[in-house]
């Protein structure tokens, strides 16, 4: 293509000092806490013996993929912020869109997963040895991976199709697809289409596994006699509904939208929210709704 540009600056928040000093302390702090908070849980599952089911394997490697997707934004936005010059090349531009594309979209699809193993564990109690298998959860989450990562080289490879001439300043604080196509020089119809069908397709069919489980779930808790037993049931779905309803909500309203309702100061918070701070309560909405979850934090403080 006919690319002259050879790295990129991000306008980033603020040109006040005292503002980005502020930003950059309270970034720092959330994304400690994002590290520690789902390091432990990892450390939690893998450590006790009383947490090794499909359940909590599926757990651990949303801890990992939420650790990695803002490992990806993150580091580099809190450089930007002590920096005076808020710069990152061309290939580092892309790699980081590459690999935030990546466990995003893995992301989405870890969630049917899950949504999936709440469907069998509480609708086919007796059959959940055998459905969610040791090897039917890993083969889950190979997939889902596989199908991130290709969702991921078709997006970034088609990205890198398109030529920038100038100017090369991102209204934004990372390399995300939305603000990058708008110093584009040459057509981008078609990496807009392929990002409405890629988003599309896997949007449709995690949120269709997502509420064809849940109703079922719905239907066989309303079934159920005894209360302690609803309780229950619930209690294991809460987190993972929460998670689902952070997630989805700000991803759909930033993606999969027409171009021209893009305002990116308003789209700045809304890739806070789902890049920054999501990683960081995942943890604590695990841990606070889940008594398993605690018991185990408690037994790994103690040793």
């Amino acid at each position: 293509n006919w690319t002259t540009v050879t790295e990129f600056v991000f306008k980033g928040f603020t040109d006040r000092l005292n503002l980005q000093v502020t930003l950059f302390v309270v970034f720092l702090l959330i994304y400690v806490i994002t590290v520690v908070g789902n390091l432990g849980i990892i450390a939690v599952v893998w450590l006790n013996s009383q947490l090794q089911t499909p359940m909590y394997f599926l757990l651990s490697n949303l801890s990992f993929l939420d650790l990695c997707y803002s490992s990806a934004v993150t580091p580099k936005m809190l450089l930007n912020l002590s920096s005076e010059r808020k710069t990152i090349s061309f290939a580092g531009c892309f790699t980081q869109l590459y690999f935030y594309t990546a466990f995003v979209t893995v992301e989405c699809y870890l969630l049917a997963v899950m949504a999936y193993d709440r469907y069998v564990a509480i609708c086919n109690p007796l059959c959940y040895p055998v459905v969610m298998s040791q090897k039917v959860c890993v083969s889950l989450l190979a997939g889902s991976y596989v199908v991130g990562f290709f969702n991921s080289v078709v997006l970034t490879g088609f990205a890198l199709q398109v030529s920038f001439c100038g100017p090369n300043v991102i209204d934004h604080f990372f390399c995300d697809g939305p603000p990058l196509s708008k110093l584009a020089c040459s057509d981008i119809c078609l990496n807009q289409m392929l990002l409405l069908a890629f988003g599309g397709f896997s949007g449709v069919t995690t949120i269709s596994v997502i509420l064809i489980s849940y109703s079922c779930i719905l239907v066989t808790i309303l079934r159920m006699g005894s209360a302690p037993g609803k309780r229950k049931a619930f209690g294991t779905c809460a987190s993972h509904l929460v998670v689902v309803i952070i997630f989805y909500g700000t991803l759909l309203f930033m993606y999969l939208r027409p171009t021209s309702s893009y305002s990116l100061g308003r789209d700045k918070i809304v890739s806070v929210f789902y890049a920054v701070v999501t990683p960081v309560l995942n943890p604590f909405i695990y841990s606070l709704r889940n008594q398993e979850v605690k018991r185990g934090l408690k037994e790994a403080v103690r040793r």
